[in-house]
This record gives C-alpha cells, sequence and structure tokens, in this order.
C-alpha cells in the first residue's frame, strides 16, 4: 500500500496526509462540501484554470491553515484530488467523476448567483 501517505512539507504542511483520490461522495457530503464560499471560490478558480493549480496560488483571505481545511473537506468529499510535486502540492479539480455521478450538478452550483 506504499504511497497512500506522503510526510513531507509542502507549502508551510508537515505530516502524514493521505493524498489517494477518494470516491465521490454522497450527494450530501458533495453538498455540504460545496456549501462554503471559500470552497466554491476554489472550485470556480479550478474550474477556470487548465489543470492542476499548486495549493499556494489561490488567492484567498484566509491563512494557510484555514486553506488545508478546505482542501481537506474537498478531498475527502472526493471533488478535488491533490498529489505532491517535490516540494509543491498540486490540486486538480475531479469533474469529470463528479459529473458522472451528479451529472450537471457542478455547472448549476458554479453559474448559481451568489449573494
Amino acid at each position: 500500500m506504499g504511497g497512500l501517505t506522503e510526510t513531507a512539507t509542502h507549502e508551510g504542511h508537515v505530516g502524514a496526509v493521505d493524498l489517494e483520490p477518494r470516491p465521490v461522495a454522497d450527494v450530501t457530503t458533495v453538498l455540504q462540501a460545496l456549501g462554503d464560499p471559500m470552497r466554491l471560490a476554489i472550485i470556480g478558480s479550478l474550474d477556470r484554470s487548465d489543470g492542476a493549480r499548486p495549493c499556494g496560488a489561490f488567492d484567498l483571505p484566509v491563512t494557510k491553515a484555514t486553506l488545508s481545511h478546505h482542501f481537506r473537506v474537498l478531498r475527502e468529499a472526493g471533488i478535488i484530488q491533490q498529489r505532491c510535486e517535490g516540494t509543491r502540492r498540486m490540486t486538480t479539480l475531479r469533474r469529470a467523476e463528479l459529473d458522472a455521478v451528479y451529472p450537471g450538478l457542478l455547472d448549476s452550483i458554479l453559474r448559481a448567483p451568489r449573494s
């Protein structure tokens, strides 16, 4: 089972983190993960980008610890995948997997008006 966790320093994060992709979660978990404005900003940014983005490239008004929490929630819901490249943790939106399980959900959420 090698490779399930990586212990290293990534953009200020130290310790073992399970980066193995998870199955897309049940609809309640996915909607809860997408129900936070910061996590929606992360997903929107990933959706507009070409490919993976390093964790440090997200310009959000939160601490690194809070950003790590948001990435963990999204990762555990199966919405994003993260992998280590050197000292960077790269983040990718798992759009194809989400669309296969919940067709149209991500498009609807990303197009919805925000208050």
